[in-house]
């Protein structure tokens, strides 16, 4: 060895002494296999499972850089090199400065460094071991096992141009496997006829490859003809062949041929092995079939078939499918467990992520990920876009954004569905302009919006009542070349519901009719939807009658659509015909159906009635949710039945039903007509146990108890719990007032008022009488010639009678500022009525008997 060049790869676990950096080198087959750490008793034996020479075998080499805390590990392929090249060739290359020994794996990575519009072919015929035609195969099997599509058919244009270059079968193979991965259907045909032309016979190999590109396609009929043509070629179908037809039809949704080929497959002797069954569930998977797919997964137990971690992972996709997400998480959970044969990989913790992201529970899609980080895997572009949808599905854009960046700093590049996501997420959020800059950056950054991502940015602008901007996202859609279709036509429609633009409605309609789009289920449910918030019965009922002309069925959620809304609109009897309709079409009623039925029922006082339909309910196997349980004991509540009220709340918690602030305020309503005040205060306290949010009407439930009760302690309490907006009722907020007026609560009661202004809404006369007549009878007589004052900057002019009531205490006191301005203010109003400047409006305001008082 020359003095300063690089140091050659030593034998396995060995180190020179001269140097830190150790190299390991074992010999391997296609693919190399894993290096494993050796037993300090008993050393590993390094045998090749084939008879190949070594030039023609793969190494492992690894390179250990210990001063700098470095390794690699790397494939080596040598070839044929300089000393068994023909004679005549090695007289060519010998002196000359220009030919290098290159080995097989060095020339592709140097091929590789270059651009495929470089000068290739000036690198390869630099390279000595070209005049080896045995060379040709293993550098073509090496370039293409790359992925390198382009350098690939440049190299493989050069070697044709070679004198010693002779066609082989399995040249042709791996570049119709390589145009296969890339969906080259085209190409990896006409390598098929080249081959034939170049008098290579097509083996099952190559049969195999071409059955895969039309697979990959999606064009399962032309993989049947090529079966077709490679039994007349009387070539017998491999395991390979069948599972790879058997995949192409399943790839297209098509599982009853893929299951007829199966049979087939099993009837002509050879039998299936794991990568069929993973097919054949994987076809009924892309088929929709999940029930079918977990059918057959059970077969494959009962066989005692030897399952892998593909095959869980199919599964668990058809479970989350099916909602059945507790069977999803226990079947991940022991594939975790250290016992296990089937290692849980980078796609079982997405479909996990996949599956708490539908049921909603975003927090535990996060721990899923942090968890496959803590176990070493690296989170792939799918990862990362599942954990972004999920927070996108609820809005939370500053998570989604973390994850984003979070995304880019390991080193891989968004895709369209990172940044659609987080456009999605701006958007749900209410944030249509950043949802805007998301857009934009997406089209800064190389990358081509599709069609989601424009009803993203659609939705975003209407979801926010922005009309304008989501029917110009519209045009430019159609402007970029993608055809508007029925999604973006339905989220036209509801936007119209938010924008409060009725006559929108009817553009949206007749610019869909005019572009060829047919309204769906969805598009019409959404028309409808918008007109009944608009309070257009007739609008909505012509356009259900249209959609059933149009042979469009309609679905539960069309049916909720007009049942509720007609409720809401105190149509009851038209709802309930509705409902009636519904069964005659055999169409399943769902929880928000029964619900519905159930309000429109109990508006009419039909308790009976009401009750029957929950009983229906439960009998065809549809349980109850919250708005349901809240349903009924408002049924109960306005039937003056607090008892069975109380019933069902006890129901709902023994079904483990999560109790939200509506259902307990309406209990609250329930106990109170009920003369059950003391009820109201324990369901208080469960609240706060429980960590429920006190809305409106619950701490207007509470108030009301605390006055039956005079336990003005308690509603001091409730005080800090309200918020301004929770202020809506004046009667409620009146009565609040003059009970803790009367408890003596002056600063609660001042509070509630502050709250009341801060919450923007008009305060009345009556309002202000309260507060003046409970501030005078505690003594604050000073804060009582305060509020006179509010009263006047709010425009409402205070009697005489009110400046005489508070005149006593100000001469009491001997405050002579005070009992000046007073009398300065009485003066004032009396020269006002004399001269006639408000006429008999003043005179009454004078006059004016406090109904309060």
């Amino acid at each position: 060895m020359m003095s300063g060049s690089a140091p050659q790869p030593i034998p396995l676990f060995t180190s020179t002494s001269t140097s830190t950096s150790t190299s390991i080198v074992s010999k391997a087959s296609n693919p190399p296999p894993i290096l494993h750490k050796p037993s300090d008793h008993q050393p590993p034996k390094l045998q090749s499972t084939t008879q190949e020479p070594a030039w023609n075998q793969r190494r492992v080499v690894g390179t250990v850089d210990y001063d700098r805390g470095k390794r690699r590990v790397s494939v080596e392929v040598p070839g044929l090199g300089r000393d068994h090249i023909p004679g005549r060739y090695r007289v060519r290359v010998d002196g000359s400065r220009w030919q290098v020994d290159w080995k097989v794996s060095e020339v592709v990575d140097k091929v590789l460094e270059l651009k495929h519009w470089e000068d290739i072919e000036g690198l390869l015929n630099r390279w000595v071991g070209r005049f080896a035609r045995k060379n040709f195969p293993l550098l073509i099997k090496e370039i293409t096992n790359t992925g390198s599509l382009e350098h690939s058919v440049q190299v493989f244009r050069w070697m044709k141009n070679q004198k010693n270059y002779c066609a082989r079968n399995d040249i042709y193979n791996s570049l119709i496997r390589l145009h296969a991965r890339h969906n080259r259907t085209d190409q990896a045909r006409g390598l098929f006829f080249e081959m034939q032309e170049w008098r290579c016979k097509p083996d099952a190999e190559t049969y195999n490859a071409l059955i895969n590109a039309h697979g990959r396609a999606g064009q399962w009929r032309w993989a049947m003809n090529i079966m077709e043509e490679m039994l007349q070629a009387a070539i017998p179908p491999s395991r390979a062949t069948y599972n790879n037809l058997i995949s192409a039809c399943g790839s297209s949704g098509n599982w009853r041929e893929a299951l007829k080929i199966c049979k087939k497959m099993t009837e002509n002797g050879v039998g299936p092995d794991l990568v069929t069954h993973n097919i054949v569930l994987s076809a009924l998977k892309s088929g929709n079939q999940y029930s079918k797919a977990l059918a057959y997964f059970e077969l494959m137990k009962e066989k005692k078939t030897c399952l892998d971690t593909i095959t869980l992972n199919i599964v668990i996709q058809c479970l989350v499918k099916l909602g059945q997400f507790g069977k999803a998480v226990n079947l991940f959970n022991s594939m975790r467990d250290k016992r296990s044969e089937c290692r849980s990989d980078v796609i079982t913790f997405t479909s996990i992520i996949h599956a708490y992201s539908v049921c909603g529970q975003i927090d535990n899609c996060k721990a899923v990920f942090d968890m496959m980080l803590a176990e070493g895997l690296k989170p792939n572009i799918v990862s990362y876009n599942a954990l972004l949808g999920a927070y996108a599905s609820h809005g939370m854009h500053v998570k989604a954004l973390a994850i984003f960046n979070l995304l880019k700093r390991s080193g891989l590049r968004p895709d369209v569905v990172s940044y659609t996501s987080l456009l999605n997420a701006y958007g749900r959020s209410g944030h249509p302009e950043k949802a805007r800059e998301v857009f934009d950056l997406m089209k800064r950054n190389s990358w081509k919006p599709n069609k989601v991502s424009y009803n993203a940015l659609i939705d975003a602008y209407g979801s926010a009542g922005m009309l304008t901007e989501a029917v110009n996202v519209l045009h430019e859609m159609e402007t970029d070349g993608f055809q508007s279709d029925i999604v973006s036509i339905s989220t036209l429609l509801a936007a119209c519901g938010r924008c409060g633009q009725i006559v929108q409605i009817d553009s949206i309609l007749s610019a869909a009719k005019s572009r060829g789009i047919e309204l769906n289920t969805v598009a019409y449910n959404s028309a409808i939807g918008s007109y009944i918030n608009f309070g257009e019965y007739d609008k909505a009922l012509n356009l259900f009658k249209l959609m059933r002309e149009s042979n469009i069925k309609p679905n539960s959620v069309t049916f909720n659509i007009l049942i509720s809304g007609f409720c809401k609109m105190g149509k009851y009897d038209e709802s309930l015909k509705f409902f009636d309709e519904m069964m005659k079409l055999h169409i399943p009623a769902t929880r928000e159906v029964y619900s519905s039925v159930i309000c429109a029922y109990s508006k009419q006082g039909q308790l009976n009635e009401a009750e029957s339909i929950f009983v229906m309910m439960r009998q065809n196997g549809c349980l109850p949710d919250v708005v349901t349980y809240t349903a009924m004991i408002h049924a109960y509540s306005a039937a003056g039945s607090w008892e069975k009220a109380w019933e069902v709340f006890q129901d709902m918690e023994t079904n483990d039903i999560q109790l939200d602030p509506i259902a307990c305020s309406s209990l609250m309503e329930a106990f109170n007509r009920g003369c059950q005040p003391s009820r109201v205060l324990q369901l208080a306290e469960l609240m706060k146990e429980k960590n429920i949010p006190f809305n409106s009407s619950a701490l207007y439930g509470i108030i009301f108890a605390c006055s039956m009760l005079g336990d003005w302690k308690s509603a001091s309490e409730m005080v800090k719990y309200m918020e301004p907006s929770a202020l809506v009722s004046l009667g409620q907020s009146n009565h609040l007032l003059r009970f803790l007026g009367r408890s003596g609560k002056i600063e609660a009661m001042m509070k509630i008022f502050y709250k009341i202004l801060a919450s923007g809404a008009k305060v009345s006369s009556s309002t202000y009488f309260i507060l003046l007549k409970n501030l005078l009878a505690s003594g604050k007589w000073r804060k009582y010639i305060e509020v006179l004052q509010w009263m006047e900057d709010a425009g409402i002019q205070p009697s005489a009678r009110l400046y005489w009531n508070v005149f006593p205490h100000a001469c009491k006191n001997s405050d002579t500022e005070y009992t000046v301005l007073i009398q300065d203010k009485i003066n004032l109003l009396r020269s006002m009525v004399e001269h006639g400047k408000h006429g008999q409006a003043v005179w009454h305001s004078l006059h004016w008997r406090n109904s309060v008082y």
